[in-house]
């Protein structure tokens, strides 16, 4: 018998938590995509930043291989 008018709410509490608990996350959503469309909308920039990552990636991966060899050796 642990329902929830053992703890003291009413149905219209529980609604109205539950609606509150949907616009909050509506809310965070909506703030998430108007974010990453902002920072999506500046075109050419996106090819400048994915080619410098890809370079990263590469040296991250020398790197690695460099570190993996003199372990290797170790």
């Amino acid at each position: 018998m642990m329902g929830s008018g053992m703890y003291g709410y009413s149905t219209g509490s529980m609604i109205f938590g539950l609606l509150l608990n949907i616009i909050l996350i509506v809310v965070v959503v909506w703030v998430a995509v108007a974010l990453l469309n902002k920072s999506g909308s500046t075109g050419s920039g996106d090819n400048e930043r994915l080619t410098r990552v890809e370079k990263d990636v590469e040296e991250v991966k020398k790197m690695v291989q460099e570190i993996k060899d003199k372990l290797d050796e170790i």
